[in-house]
Formats: C-alpha cells, sequence, structure tokens
C-alpha cells in the first residue's frame, strides 16, 4: 500500500525550520492510501475515488406524499364540503404494491404514503378532504386497509378539488437516471451513504481511512485510574491524540506508554507497523539525556532506499520547537514524532498530524479553517522573537473577536481544553496590542 514519496528538500540541520517548510516536506512524502472497494457500511468516513452515477431515477415511479385517495381531477370540479364529490373507492394501494387498480371516471383507490400512483389517477387527495369513507364529515386519519367501517358504502366522499399532480411525487423528481450522484472526493456520512443506497449501490471504490497508531513514552507515565507514585503523572497525551486523529478521519489505536529505553521503543513501534499507515509518537525528542525516540530512531533508515529513516528537526515555533518526521519499516511507513509536553503535542498534531492524516485519506483540502479576527484582551501579548507562537483562544464569531486561555506554558492543557482557536503571532511579532487582527486557526 504506498503512502509515502521522495521527501522534499530539506534546510541544513544546523538552522531552524519554518513551518511551512516541515509541513511541505510531510504533505510532500505523504500520498493517498490506494484504493479499495468497501461494503457501504464499512465505507463511512472514507473518501469517493471516482464520481458515482445513478443507474435508477429516484423516486423510480410516480408516488403519493400523503395517505388518502388516488382520483381523476375532472371528478372534483366544485367539490365542497356542502356539496362533495362522490367517488366508488374500487380498492387499496399500498406501498410495495404490484398490480394496481385502474382508476375510471367517478372513481378513486385508496393510496398511501409511497405508494405508487395507479393507472388513470391524476392526483392524490389527502385523507383530511375526505369523510374517510364512513358516510360522515371530514376524518383526520386513515382507516387500516379491510378494517370495517360502520355506514361505509364503499364510497368516499371529497369535500374540495385538487390541481393535477397534487400530492404526487414525480418519477426522478429527487434524482434522473444518469445524473451525478457524488463526485469523487465526497466524504462519505449517513446521507451519502443512504444515498448510495437508494440508487442501489452496495460497494463503492473509497480510499480507506488511514489506520494510525499513537504511542506515548516516558518512564515517569502511567495509566489513568492507577495510583500515582513519587515523580509520576498519567499519560495524556496518548489519549487526546488517539481522540484528534480519530477526529481527522483515521482509524486510531492508542499503545500504552513505553518506558525511556531505545530497545524497547524499538521494538514497540516495530510491533504495531503491521497494523499502521502512520505511526505518531509523543516525548522524548528533545535535547534531554533520557529522549528515547531521538536515541531509538535516528539511525533506523536504509542508506540504500531513499527517504528511509527520521529527521530530528527544530522548528521556529512555539510550542512545539523539537520535531521529528521520515519513514520506518519495510513499507516505509511514515512516522511523525511530536514533543511530549501537552500543549506542544496537541499543536504539533493540528499543524502537521492532522494534515498528514487527510493527505492520506485522498482529500484535497487538508487544512483547518483561518480567519482574520480582533484580539480581546486587557494588555499586550508577548511573543518571542524569531518564533511562530500558538496561543489557545476562543474565538467569537458574532463578535469577530479572539481571546487568549491560560499563558503560553507548554504544559497548561487544562486551558487547552476550554479552547477552541489557535492565535497564531508571526515570527516578526514581538507584542501584539488588543484590538489588532490576528489569524486564527479554528479547533473546534
Amino acid at each position: 500500500m504506498s503512502s509515502t514519496a521522495d521527501p522534499a528538500p530539506a534546510p541544513a540541520r544546523d538552522q531552524l525550520w519554518s513551518v511551512e517548510e516541515h509541513l511541505a516536506d510531510i504533505l510532500a512524502t505523504v500520498r493517498p492510501l490506494d484504493p479499495i472497494e468497501l461494503q457501504l457500511p464499512d465505507a463511512q468516513g472514507c473518501v469517493l475515488v471516482e464520481d458515482v452515477m445513478v443507474p435508477v431515477a429516484l423516486p423510480p415511479f410516480d408516488n403519493s406524499s400523503m395517505d388518502g385517495y388516488a382520483v381523476r381531477t375532472a371528478d372534483l370540479v366544485g367539490a365542497t364540503e356542502e356539496f362533495p364529490a362522490v367517488l366508488t373507492v374500487i380498492g387499496d394501494v399500498a406501498a410495495g404494491s404490484g398490480s394496481l387498480p385502474e382508476v375510471g371516471p367517478g372513481q378513486a383507490a385508496r393510496i398511501m404514503t409511497g405508494a405508487p400512483l395507479p393507472p388513470g389517477a391524476e392526483a392524490v387527495v389527502p385523507v383530511e378532504w375526505t369523510d374517510g369513507g364512513a358516510g360522515g364529515g371530514a376524518v383526520t386519519s386513515m382507516r387500516p386497509a379491510g378494517a370495517s367501517r360502520d355506514g361505509a358504502s364503499g364510497e368516499v366522499r371529497v369535500h374540495r378539488p385538487a390541481e393535477p399532480r397534487a400530492h404526487v411525487r414525480a418519477s426522478g423528481s429527487d434524482v434522473r437516471a444518469g445524473d451525478l450522484a457524488l463526485e469523487a472526493g465526497t466524504v462519505l456520512g449517513p446521507p451519502q451513504i443512504g444515498l448510495l443506497a437508494a440508487i442501489g449501490r452496495g460497494r463503492v471504490l473509497v480510499h480507506p481511512r488511514p489506520r494510525v497508531v499513537v504511542l506515548s513514552t516516558g518512564s515517569e507515565l502511567i495509566q489513568p485510574g492507577e495510583t500515582l507514585g513519587e515523580g509520576q503523572i498519567y499519560d495524556s497525551n496518548s489519549f487526546a491524540l488517539t481522540a484528534a486523529a480519530r477526529d481527522a478521519g483515521a482509524i486510531a489505536y492508542r499503545v500504552g506508554a513505553v518506558t525511556d529505553d531505545a530497545d524497547e521503543l524499538r521494538a514497540a513501534i516495530e510491533d504495531q507497523l503491521i497494523r499502521a499507515d502512520l505511526v505518531i509518537t509523543t516525548g522524548g525528542v528533545s535535547v534531554g539525556a533520557y529522549d528515547v525516540v531521538k536515541e531509538a530512531l535516528s539511525s533506523v533508515g536504509d542508506e540504500d532506499e531513499a527517504g528511509s529513516g527520521v529527521d530530528f528537526r527544530k522548528l521556529a515555533m512555539q510550542p512545539g520547537k523539537p520535531q521529528g518526521f521520515g519513514s520506518i519499516g519495510p513499507e516505509h511507513t511514515p512516522l511523525l514524532a511530536l514533543p511530549g509536553n501537552p500543549v506542544s503535542s496537541y499543536v504539533s498534531f493540528e499543524l502537521f498530524a492532522r494534515p498528514a492524516i487527510r493527505a492520506l485519506m485522498g482529500l484535497q483540502d487538508v487544512h483547518r479553517p483561518v480567519v482574520r479576527a480582533t484580539l480581546a484582551t486587557e494588555g499586550a501579548v508577548s511573543s518571542p522573537a524569531g518564533r511562530r507562537q500558538f496561543l489557545r483562544g476562543t474565538y467569537d464569531a458574532e463578535a469577530g473577536t479572539i481571546a487568549p486561555v491560560g499563558g503560553a506554558g507548554s504544559h497548561l492543557v487544562a486551558a487547552l481544553a476550554h479552547a477552541d482557536a489557535l492565535i497564531v503571532v508571526p515570527e516578526e511579532t514581538v507584542s501584539v496590542e488588543p484590538g489588532t487582527e490576528v489569524d486564527v486557526i479554528l479547533i473546534g
């Protein structure tokens, strides 16, 4: 299954990468997953590879949009409650009926919603316009077929006239045979799955949803629900990133945290490659003594294979300066190595991993929406020179404003939980005054 190509040329190892350079390198390498044919229930969330045409019209026949009576309009001319048109009821027409009675002059056929319009009939009158065949005044509901009707004489009184084609759904009024039902590139949600079923398609050719394996590193990490020991913290990154991968459209698998041992991490990743179209690690990519991801993956590439291996680099951004990207294993499975701090990890996912997942899905637009908004804060917001800063914020679409949430610390996960946007402060900007218009990435 092809998912990677040769990476784009890289800056020198000792220089900072820009956000655009790093993302371009990822998107130049990641390719849509090979198309496969799936049954409709399995195709939900996938992207269509080919245009789907309509083989038969929807609806395939003229049918009633109401419970009532199929009639000829000439028989109802001048009908009123005082002087109703009296018609002979010749039979019932239910949804799925095969043999249909022919409606002649002075006749009517009782018809149910969705049932085919019988020959000779020109319109449908709702049951509320009639006495329901009971010989009295107007009724509000139709009796079940075959039910006894006190005072019924096999006739129905209709209290008002009807226009031709009234309450009739015309054949092809939804889509006609030969129309384009769905175009290539469409993400298959519930309405699209319903349309495909309605036109008789049981299987479709799609890019499958990518399988993403998320793995945390750190000897200090334990799982939620366990008791914290001295120096331990709960592993939150793997849960957040797995949820984010699913939100992006992937089938995501969370792997329990791996300790700071390079051999153990390398083995854990290799074990996961059988079910991975993309591997995401979090933690161990900085310059510390126990940055196990760098130690484990810096030399995994095959020198004879172009594009193989993982490159660790520094980006001109905050949070998320340390990053890693490359491919591993015999299938050159792409791998993104994200920082370990919770905010750094999540911001990095939004900027780099989410677009990679969307690219694997075969989507053309892989980016979150970006809008312009006015900074709503009491004082100026500072930003480090030469770094593009991504601050958490809450966006007010009606007011066109963005308000920062929490501080700039990359460990402030509580503030992240209340944010629905990222405020972008450019590299050359060191201070942003209240009321300034800024770019905002919508992540909520």
